[in-house]
């Protein structure tokens, strides 16, 4: 039988006073804390139907939390309202029905004040539970919980940007601080090689994995080359000024007709001010760094852009054999930045984790051997394998702890509100 998501433990129970906990209740409070700006008319809002309101955020999690972990580990465990089973269900269908996403916005009932009580109540029931000794299996669970909310984390980020800047007033979600215009020469871009091989890909068996990480196999690479660093504003705007959202010959078929319906000429968040270009950001509006990673562009905009620069996207399997020469490290949601920063005077591989998202060439897809976890938790990622190209490495809104070489993100083609980006790649010659 399939395992859920996480590795099993060496040890078969753990006491409150184990890191399980503490990592617990870090990741609780670390939500807490990213919505300490905002209002609650703030965490009402939801802008698009890809994006969720705030206040739903902090309840959707709380919920997994109840549903996932309490509900089956609590004998006669009441929850604290039975009408939260419907509305905070995100997509779990072997659960029962759900509000549709589009409508998330539209709840001014539970309040804010409301869900912080509902999140207190499950936060202590988990703490009481964990004060005796649990199963392997509730530890699996209550880990994949925890990564959920760092997923959830990155989201509360991304949407209330998205809703700030679709509000004509364009708040700030942040205070001002250090984004720094750099007006050196951006660092040199320099191409890194691999041999062609066998490479063993997928989760190593150490620490947490989604099941969509799984399993590790090996696959087949021809030699090929990756870009040492992120492309920049400059480059694309090269692109941009070469006529490139006016080319079909630099465009899927599909992407060329979104891109017309939806009249993209740049990059989400960009605006043009006379010759000079503004970038939306979550400390507000700013000067586009060109030195900076492009940001906000979809997996449309990426293929055309490297179809253009004479190149092509990674394949995920490509992009983590470079990520596995590198640590865990870069600019990610410690840095308290939320934005992207300008690459390093460096000819080696960096930026592979943080920053930017990094667009892959791999539809999201089940590897050799794949089996989802029975019961609704193999909803997680199972039913998303269809329509999704793959993302690596994290942005500046991820979390440093949440991350590896082998997490496999997901959107669709045309999605660009998260912090999504560009490598570039080719064969070795």
């Amino acid at each position: 039988m399939p395992q859920p998501f996480v590795v099993p433990r060496e040890s078969t129970s753990l006491p409150a006073h184990h890191e399980t906990l503490r990592r617990y209740l870090e990741v609780r409070t670390q939500t807490l804390k990213l919505v300490e700006p905002l209002s609650a008319e703030d965490q009402m809002v939801q802008s698009m139907p890809d994006a969720s309101p705030t206040k739903w955020h902090l309840a959707h999690t709380t919920w997994f939390f109840e549903t996932f972990v309490l509900s089956p580990h609590v004998p006669g465990y009441v929850p604290f309202d039975e009408r939260y089973k419907f509305l905070f269900n995100s997509y779990y269908k072997q659960l029962g029905t759900h509000p549709h996403r589009a409508t998330r916005g539209a709840f001014s009932r539970p309040g804010l004040d409301e869900i912080l009580d509902y999140r207190s109540h499950v936060d202590t029931c988990v703490q009481r539970l964990l004060e005796r000794e649990v199963s392997d299996v509730f530890l699996q669970i209550l880990e994949l919980g925890v990564n959920h909310e760092q997923q959830h984390q990155e989201l509360i980020v991304t949407d209330i940007k998205h809703a700030f800047w679709t509000n004509p007033l364009r708040p700030q979600y942040q205070p001002p601080g250090p984004i720094k215009v750099i007006e050196s020469a951006s660092s040199p871009l320099s191409w890194i090689t691999f041999n062609e091989d066998i490479y063993d890909v997928g989760h190593d068996g150490y620490g947490f994995a989604f099941d969509n990480e799984l399993p590790r196999h090996r696959t087949y690479l021809k030699s090929f080359r990756v870009a040492s660093r992120l492309v920049t504003n400059a480059e694309y705007l090269g692109f941009m000024a070469d006529g490139g959202y006016q080319r079909p010959e630099l465009w899927l078929s599909d992407a060329w007709d979104h891109i017309n319906a939806n009249g993209w000429t740049a990059p989400l968040y960009w605006e043009r001010e006379g010759d000079a270009w503004t970038v939306f950001t979550c400390q507000g509006r700013a000067q586009l760094n060109l030195n900076e990673p492009v940001c906000h562009v979809s997996f449309y905009e990426a293929d055309a852009f490297a179809r253009w620069a004479g190149a092509r996207l990674p394949t995920e399997f490509e992009w983590e054999v470079a990520a596995n020469l590198i640590g865990v490290r870069g600019n990610l949601l410690e840095s308290g930045a939320y934005h992207p920063s300008p690459a390093r005077p460096d000819k080696n591989l960096q930026q592979i984790f943080g920053d930017v998202w990094e667009w892959t060439a791999s539809p999201h897809a089940a590897y050799p051997g794949y089996r989802p976890a029975p019961g609704a938790v193999g909803e997680y990622n199972a039913k998303f394998m269809c329509n999704q190209m793959v993302l690596r490495g994290g942005s500046c809104v991820t979390p440093q702890s949440h991350m590896r070489a082998s997490y496999r993100n997901f959107f669709s083609p045309r999605a660009r509100w998260q912090f999504s980006g560009i490598r570039m790649a080719h064969e070795s010659s």
